[in-house]
């Protein structure tokens, strides 16, 4: 009784996430302007989205922006991590729980506190600070990715290079990317998902100067429901949840494989 009771709870619970999720995608194949009616199937309004010049343009800036985001977020993440792997205890858990705080942090509040560097070192808003500010926010989704790797790596590895006479770097190259890359990856495409839907950081950073998905969204909607913004918002959904799925199957790959060498 109390299995089925956790299982209806949890079945109610999805629905109610999800249901409004499922009825904008049902929408957005709509014949009709008015999403209160169903008229009939149709595609017209992703035929329309594809055709629509601001649309494209908004959608290169969403994509390039996401992926040198993720890149330049994986790179420097990962340095990081390599680095904190060096310290001592005390000043590794003081960078640890510095590191936190961009992530617990409310979205509105790194909005505006980067907004205002950016007034105060007289940096003109657009393309180049929504690509800094989601730099920025993407760095501890990278560290808390790769950090459990270096943690189980085996250090005797990259001394017993050091000992034949490798140099910091090499070994680096050669022994400890390798170990950490899964985690590497994972920290990539969560870096990118987080890129590629976020809105609040984005608004504030930008200020209309250049917009991304999120804010072109937001911007229609204010003006009246278009259709196209289901068929947009249903885009977005499906990409996030491919990559979601790309790591959660990446994760459970290498726990099948670790669990089978450990057995």
């Amino acid at each position: 009784m109390l299995r089925f009771i956790k299982r209806f709870y949890l079945a109610i619970l999805l629905v109610f996430m999800y249901l409004p999720i499922g009825a904008l995608i049902i929408s957005s194949f709509n014949e009709s302007k008015n999403m209160a009616a169903w008229t009939g199937f149709s595609t017209r309004w992703y035929e329309q989205l594809f055709h629509d010049p601001a649309i494209a343009e908004v959608l290169w800036v969403t994509i390039s922006i996401a992926l040198l985001s993720a890149l330049i977020a994986s790179v420097i993440g990962t340095l990081a991590v390599i680095g904190m792997d060096s310290l001592r205890k005390k000043p590794k858990n003081a960078v640890l729980n510095l590191t936190y705080i961009p992530m617990v942090n409310a979205d509105i509040v790194t909005g505006i506190s980067l907004l205002l560097l950016f007034i105060f070192l007289n940096i003109p808003r657009g393309y180049w600070t929504m690509l800094l500010a989601h730099i920025t926010f993407n760095i501890p989704y990278v560290i808390f990715s790769v950090l459990p790797k270096m943690r189980q790596m085996d250090r005797s590895t990259y001394e017993a290079a050091l000992d034949m006479g490798a140099r910091p770097a090499y070994a680096v190259r050669k022994v400890v990317l390798p170990q950490i890359m899964p985690g590497i990856v994972t920290g990539f495409i969560l870096a990118f998902t987080m890129s590629f839907d976020d809105f609040m950081i984005s608004f504030f950073t930008t200020q209309g100067v250049t917009q991304n998905l999120s804010t072109y969204i937001y911007s229609m909607a204010r003006v009246g429901l278009n259709p196209m913004i289901n068929a947009l918002s249903a885009i977005m959904f499906a990409v996030v949840i491919t990559l979601l799925i790309a790591v959660n199957v990446r994760s459970l790959k290498k726990s099948k494989k670790t669990l089978q060498r450990e057995y």
